[in-house]
Parts: C-alpha cells; structure tokens; sequence
C-alpha cells in the first residue's frame, strides 16, 4: 500500500493539466480536480469561518507535530482561477479541532498558513480533526489570491455519520480521501475568482 509521502512526491512532482487548453504545463500526467472548473462559473462555496478563527497564525506546512496522537493527514490541492488558470502566491490559512475535538485557542496549535508556488500547489501535514458537539468532522480554510477578495469555507470528509444532520455541511466541499499505509491523504483544489 502506498504511503502519503508516496501521495505527496507524486502530487508535488506531477505538474497541473489545464483542462481547457487540452495540455500539461510541463508534463503529459493529468491530476484529477475536485472542483469541476471548466464551467467558468463554479466557484468554490464560501462558509463560516466559525467561532474558532485566530488571526496572525504562523507560515507552516506541518502540524502533525501540534498532535502527536492523532490520525495522520496530508492535505494538498490546487488553486485555480474560474478559468483554470493556476494560482502563485494565492495564501491557504487552515485551522481544525485536535483528534478530541477540543480548537487550541490559546496559541497556534493546529494552525497556520502557507502561499501557494508558481503551479497553485499547496499542501499540509497534519490530522484528522475530532468530533465535537454539533458539527461533523470538518476543517477551517481561508483562501486568497493576490489581490482578491478571500474566501472562507470548510472542507469535509464523505461518509460521515454526522454530514446529514450538520446544519452547513456541503457535499461540494468533500475532499477526496484515499488511505495509506501511514495514514490519510485528502485534496481539494479552490476555485477562487
């Protein structure tokens, strides 16, 4: 069984196929999108950002080390233009609950941000989040391109028991999960406008 670093390596040496111009920039390898962006009109759905927000948080890419007993996750993706172009230097900031659902808000823990390189690519090391009460599991992104308007949504796990009864789950902003030898490995590509 492959491992996440396998996912990683790949993902990161794998250059993007613009699916409208029919070719890789770079390469003849296509990496399938999570959003469907040939549509030039399907951003990705803007959420709350929920009370747990913590401004100013660190440039990190790995937080497994915040959580050393939770599950390991690594999240990587794209961000693109409605025309799907990619994004350089576009901010990703991420924050979640710990494995027991409990949100560091004293300090960075499980918090953080980074920029995308000149492909669009982004990607973190970190965890599955817990449960907590009345929400399913779920992570917190903040995305903004160069100069642009910043979107704030969530990013959710299929096949949660909790994903019907959560009152914002949105099944337009499922990861796409595949499980290693070593843990999860979950992407998601913006669509930012």
């Amino acid at each position: 069984m492959p491992t996440r670093r396998h996912f990683l390596i790949s993902f990161v040496a794998t250059p993007i196929v613009l699916p409208r111009l029919g070719h890789a920039a770079g390469g003849s390898v296509e990496l399938p999108l999570t959003a469907n962006c040939g549509d030039d009109d399907d951003l990705t759905p803007a959420q709350t950002e929920g009370p747990y927000f913590t401004p100013e948080s660190p440039e990190k890419k790995d937080f497994a080390s915040d959580s050393a007993g939770g599950e390991r996750m690594t999240l990587v993706g794209y961000v693109l233009t409605k025309d799907c172009q990619p994004v350089e230097k576009a901010l990703i900031e991420l924050w979640h609950a710990d494995e027991t659902g409990t949100y560091d808000n004293s300090g960075y823990k499980l918090r953080g941000h980074q920029f995308t390189d000149a492909e669009g690519k982004w990607w973190f090391e970190t965890i599955v989040p817990g449960l907590y009460p009345g929400r399913t599991r779920h992570y917190h992104v903040k995305v903004q391109r160069p100069g642009g308007n910043v979107l704030t949504t969530q990013l959710y796990f299929a096949d949660e028991p909790d994903n019907r009864r959560d009152r914002i789950f949105n099944a337009d902003l499922l990861l796409d999960i595949k499980t290693t030898s070593d843990g999860k490995f979950g992407r998601y590509d913006f669509i930012v406008a």
